[in-house]
């Protein structure tokens, strides 16, 4: 973002959850926005002024009655890298995993150093569901040396680049956005492991190109129990799934499915509401 002028559209949500205002995230990240907040009741999403419709938001909110309306106003003149810089933090986990941008100062040298730009609106680390799926790859630091390894919804392929750097042998970061996809392949390449990692723009039925010894998804679970089958096919045996992006509530339904399918629960992780699970393939 820069200086240019931009609207905030404010859609309010009744009743509010976390859970909803992700979806519909998701839904108008279809539309040119380049960032979200969530604020109770609201989901706020920016614009570039020329690039609002009034028209498009109320079609992707029409089929959803838990949006009860949505409104815009100007904002003028706000400085927008500046005002990124003043709230991003690096991220660091367990001490051995550094997430930074390049504005920050005097930031912590770990075993495993990740570059991200964070204006982008596909992850940053700060979610619960990413940092947990980063301490489970540590996990299995051993194991993923020389692997072959896939990041489905990769957003800005901060997985995939810790893969990499973790010596897999090949890591292939997926995403159905576009404009996530190229942020990926961006990454991968500032972090020098663009020679390891390849991206592309698509979903789950990429996935039948090849199979996996590691399997990465950090994705919405109703997707994550849409696209199981397809995982547990592209998993090679003595293989690993790490699924997150939901709620611990819905622990039960994913393990359920994924037991169903023949695949092992070889552990699960909490961090407040969200869930990070493991799964292995016999």
């Amino acid at each position: 973002m820069n200086s240019e002028e931009y609207i905030e559209v404010s859609v309010r949500l009744d009743p509010y959850t976390e859970e909803m205002a992700e979806i519909l995230e998701a839904e108008l990240s279809d539309l040119p926005f380049d960032s979200f907040v969530m604020e109770e009741p609201f989901l706020k999403g920016y614009i570039q002024k020329e690039a609002y419709k009034p028209s498009d938001v109320k079609v992707v909110l029409s089929g959803y009655p838990v949006a009860t309306g949505f409104s815009a106003v100007l904002v003028q003149g706000k400085n927008w890298n500046k005002t990124w810089e003043s709230g991003f933090q690096p991220i660091v986990v367990d001490g051995k995993v550094t997430i930074k941008a390049p504005f920050n100062k005097d930031v912590p040298h770990t075993r495993f150093n990740i570059w991200i730009d964070p204006r982008m609106a596909f992850g940053t680390g700060y979610h619960h569901t990413t940092y947990m799926m980063m301490q489970r790859m540590l996990g299995l630091e051993d194991f993923l040396r020389d692997r072959f390894v896939v990041d489905m919804g990769c957003g800005t392929a901060i997985l995939a680049i810790l893969a990499a750097k973790m010596r897999a042998r090949k890591v292939f970061a997926v995403d159905i956005d576009a404009v996530a996809a190229r942020s990926a392949w961006g990454n991968c390449r500032w972090n020098k492991v663009g020679t390891r990692v390849e991206t592309a723009r698509g979903d789950a039925s990429l996935l039948q190109m090849g199979t996996y010894d590691v399997l990465l998804a950090n994705i919405h679970r109703n997707i994550i129990l849409e696209d199981l089958p397809t995982y547990y096919r592209s998993l090679r045996r003595g293989g690993h799934l790490l699924l997150s992006g939901f709620y611990e509530k819905d622990v039960p339904a994913i393990r359920s499915a994924a037991e169903a399918l023949g695949l092992r629960f070889a552990g699960a992780s909490q961090r407040e509401e969200w869930a990070c699970i493991e799964f292995t393939k016999n």
